[in-house]
């Protein structure tokens, strides 16, 4: 099967990339071919997705059977792959997110037929309006387009709220016992999935004629209170965690830009039915229970000591919370 990837090397795709290369797929991946994700199995086609030109030139005149855009994520974005694809694929997948769904949630059990809506977040709200647009050209014009919603998925990465974008940064600060912030009181429910188990779920619905049209989330079935993540991540690190709870809406009036992905997401607690995925990729069944698959992160970070350094900025922000809270002031 002749597959685009635009983008392909980021943190879910580059698990997704491996996972289709190993099964066969005829892999392409289009990107700018800034990050090196030891993928010499598949071809690159190098261009920046923003300059069309650029993009012409490298695709030239071929035809796939799939293309998924991993990195569009407004409606202009949109409007840029139907006028690329529209005759030349027999399917377009976008990665939206599970972060589209109503906040807050009317029932903890999501559905893809939960109503999409996040007054919190506007990086939800942009992905609400690529998925309309995709859904019009579907109805109107016939667009082969398969809409998939992750939710936080994890592999080289640490699944948390607070301090997971700064690399092995929250590692090091249960490691040296200093204290990591939990949102909340750490007891709304939540779900982490291993970026290879997505990748199983996601492959099967490349090239299945059955899925155009519709709409997937994909994650595990497993479901922990947050306090559990941390304590499950620091009983892989072989410590016990400082955990200090401090309110969600504290924490986005101290540091607006954590706001979206707190009000928009991680506060409340949301569980996923995976009936629909299930119905369209029987074989999927996610393997890898959090225990297994943050041991794997950790030891993905063991093998280089190049990848175990402190993000200076996500450092600052946990402690500027820290202090904040400890004197009672935003």
């Amino acid at each position: 099967m002749n597959v685009l990837f635009i983008g392909g090397t980021g943190l879910i795709s580059t698990a997704v990339s491996r996972l289709a290369v190993a099964e066969g797929f005829d892999l392409y991946l289009l990107n700018r071919g800034l990050r090196n994700a030891e993928l010499s199995a598949a071809r690159r086609l190098t261009a920046d997705i923003r300059r069309p030109e650029d993009v012409h030139a490298a695709l030239q005149d071929r035809q796939f059977d799939v293309v998924v855009d991993w990195i569009a994520y407004v409606p202009d974005d949109i409007e840029r792959d139907l006028t690329l694809f529209r005759g030349r694929v027999g399917q377009y997948i976008f990665i939206s997110s599970a972060s589209v769904y109503e906040k807050p949630p009317t029932h903890p059990i999501v559905t893809e037929s939960t109503p999409l809506s996040n007054p919190y977040w506007e990086y939800a709200r942009n992905k609400i309006a690529c998925e309309k647009r995709l859904m019009q050209a579907y109805r109107e014009e016939g667009f082969p387009v398969t809409v998939v919603r992750p939710s936080l998925t994890y592999d080289t990465n640490l699944p948390v709220a607070i301090g997971g974008r700064g690399g092995y940064t929250l590692a090091d600060r249960m490691k040296k016992g200093k204290p990591v912030i939990v949102h909340g009181d750490g007891s709304s429910l939540w779900v982490v999935t291993h970026a290879v188990d997505f990748g199983r779920g996601f492959l099967g619905l490349v090239g299945n004629e059955r899925a155009v049209g519709q709409a997937f989330h994909i994650t595990s079935d497993e479901v922990f209170t947050w306090n559990q993540i941390y304590q499950i991540i620091a009983g892989a690190l072989g410590v016990e965690a400082d955990t200090v709870h401090i309110p969600s809406d504290f924490i986005a009036r101290t540091e607006p830009l954590l706001a979206g992905s707190l009000l928009g997401d991680k506060t409340w607690s949301v569980i996923f039915d995976n009936n629909k995925i299930r119905s369209f990729v029987p074989e999927f069944r996610p393997a890898i229970p959090f225990h297994e698959g943050i041991r794997r992160t950790l030891e993905w970070f063991d093998a280089d000591q190049n990848r175990k350094g402190v993000d200076v900025a996500t450092d600052a922000q946990i402690e500027r919370l820290l202090s904040a809270y400890a004197h009672g002031r935003p």
